[in-house]
């Protein structure tokens, strides 16, 4: 049965445009939107504006923007992370503009997805800053792309009066580019109805407010997502308008250079309730590098979102037993579910429990059936509970015949609500395909449509969601379905020199049957050479023989960075799978019959 409810008390929402205004009439002195640069100082140098200090500079933004584009064109942000990313987004709202989120041409290894992102946009007015205007020229001329008819820096706006102007609620505020990590990007059109539903429905899925009211603490939000990607955008920039609550973010190679300053931020602010968001690997990535930091004191982070990648039972463990000691309470993580094309959020566990877990039979979940199993049964697999939505429907349908399936079977996860974006820009049979499908037959009180079908894997045990993996990136051999993810998994904890979370594992089609690959990277924890590279490939092999039952056609090992990963840290299974057919991977020896640039 799908879960969640039809939304209808969070469609009528106010623009953000229109709550910023507010709370600068409200609490014009109140903190905002908080940066904090490690580039110049190693120690973090803060720079806080105030709802009226972001009011005024969006309105000036939007009077400058104006000058050159009129409502409903399109504006590119070719700005790194900061303050002024956040003021432009605004000012383009203010403007009733189309905000074009993107990044800074000098941000390394992006830039085919900046060409591609660029060019469909066709924006009338990009915004970049001082100090990065000779590259975004650069950007235009070495990849002969056209130049947008006025190119803005937005640290040199001088202020300027704006009188907001009322826009339907339905106009597109922006286009939400997404990773391509199983696809060519493609620009989500995000209304302002969608961004701020979706907002509302993050903090009512935790039973919170900006606060303080009723004795409860005030929240602060912590964040080194990139603002051009959809999880760091709304909870840096959308969540903090619903409630007028206080954001404070870094970029993300500050996050990279040093983890502990994400939980050192969060640490700082002992007298406030602390939510915050990441990628799976981020946990890890902390478990590795941040254990020994001194002075944390985590009783105050309450809310440890973990999305946007497959969630792993031993992270969440891991990570609560490592930080546990430091205050981290035991029911902080959070797992969750979401995607672009729902502006972001769709389930999460309340966070007031620890997360559950499925313990399930392997051979089973290979048919599509979920059969409960003892932990201590012969190669038992595990699914992450994803929690419930808010605000939303969810539903596990047959992707052929598009019935709704029974808990327990895996199906293609489906939403509907308010939240859901309109479709794609420019992609009208694409849009069709995503975003207009109907329930064959559904159940009372199940809408018929229009659903989102994610391209997503999952199953509802228990009133909960539990995600399997994606649809495009199964494994077919013999019949059965493995789930590449799972495969991952086993690879990275096989041997020490397998970097975590940097495994890919895809098919390849043979001549009577899809092959399977993997990819791995070598841990930069371990030199060159120390490494055995039977040993590796003689784990890697008998490890997917017993656990999956699989034979490895090819199995590849590459030097640190050769596995590529999307924006928001996911790894690009179809690009590295391009990457692989082209023998473009830096391998350092490969298993099997493949090659490429091999590592000196």
């Amino acid at each position: 049965m799908a879960l969640g409810d039809h939304g209808a008390r969070f469609a009528d929402v106010e623009p953000l445009a229109d709550s910023v205004a507010r709370w600068a009439e409200e609490r014009p002195d109140t903190p905002a939107y908080t940066f904090v640069d490690y580039g110049t100082d190693r120690a973090g140098r803060k720079t806080t504006l105030s709802w009226a200090d972001v009011h005024r500079l969006a309105c000036a933004t939007a009077a400058r923007l104006r000058r050159s584009a009129a409502p409903g064109e399109r504006v590119v942000l070719l700005l790194p992370q900061g303050l002024e990313y956040l003021t432009t987004m605004l000012g383009a709202m203010y403007a009733r503009l189309i905000a074009v989120p993107l990044f800074s041409p000098d941000l390394p290894g992006q830039a085919d997805r900046l060409v591609r992102a660029y060019a469909d946009a066709g924006a009338a007015v990009a915004v970049t800053t001082s100090s990065r205007l000779l590259d975004v020229r650069a950007f235009f001329g070495d990849h002969g792309l056209p130049r947008p008819r006025d190119l803005v820096t937005a640290d040199t706006i001088e202020p300027a009066e704006w009188n907001c102007e009322p826009g339907p609620l339905d106009d597109t505020a922006y286009l939400q580019y997404t990773s391509g990590s199983t696809r060519e990007p493609a620009g989500v059109e995000v209304s302002h109805r969608n961004v701020a539903v979706n907002a509302r429905q993050l903090w009512a899925h935790f039973g919170v407010d900006g606060g303080p009211r009723g004795g409860q603490r005030r929240v602060v939000l912590v964040s080194w997502l990139p603002l051009f990607h959809d999880m760091g955008f709304i909870t840096t920039l959308a969540a903090p308008i619903t409630h007028g609550a206080h954001a404070e973010f870094t970029e993300p190679m500050a996050f990279i250079r040093n983890p502990a300053r994400w939980l050192k931020l969060a640490s700082d602010h002992r007298d406030a309730e602390v939510l915050t968001v990441a990628p799976n690997f981020a946990y890890e990535y902390c478990l590795s590098r941040a254990q020994a930091e001194e002075g944390l004191d985590l009783r105050s982070l309450r809310w440890c979102l973990n999305g946007a990648e497959p969630v792993r039972r031993r992270t969440l463990d891991r990570f609560t037993a490592a930080f546990g000691p430091k205050g981290l309470p035991s029911a902080a993580l959070s797992p969750c579910y979401g995607l672009a094309e729902a502006t972001v959020f769709v389930t999460a566990v309340p966070g007031d429990s620890p997360p559950r877990y499925l313990t399930v039979d392997p051979e089973a979940l290979a048919t599509g059936v979920v059969r409960l199993c003892s932990a201590d049964a012969e190669r038992p697999a595990c699914l992450v509970s994803c929690g419930t939505p808010t605000g939303q429907h969810v539903a596990i349908v047959d992707p052929e015949t598009h019935r709704e399936l029974p808990d327990d079977r895996v199906g293609e996860i489906w939403v509907h609500g308010p939240n859901v974006a309109r479709g794609y820009w420019r992609k009208p049979a694409h849009t069709r395909e995503i975003f207009a499908a109907r329930l064959q037959s559904p159940a009372d009180g199940v809408p018929a449509g229009p659903w989102l079908r994610t391209g997503d894997l999952g199953v509802i045990h228990e009133g909960e969601l539990y995600v399997a993996g994606r649809l495009k990136d199964l494994i077919i051999v013999d019949g059965r379905n493995h789930f590449p993810q799972d495969i991952e998994a086993t690879v990275q904890g096989v041997h020490q020199a397998v970097r975590p979370d940097h495994v890919a594992a895809f098919a390849i089609e043979g001549e009577t049957a899809e092959r399977l690959v993997v990819v791995a990277e070598r841990s930069p924890r371990i030199p060159r050479g120390a490494l055995d590279l039977e040993e590796i490939h003689r784990a890697v092999r008998n490890a997917i023989g017993v656990v999956h039952q699989l034979a490895v056609h090819d199995f590849v090992f590459v030097r640190p960075g050769g596995v590529p990963r999307t924006s928001s840290g996911k790894v690009a299974r179809t690009a590295c799978k391009q990457r692989y057919l082209n023998g473009e991977l830096p391998v350092i020896q490969a298993g099997g019959s493949h090659g490429g640039p091999t590592e000196e």
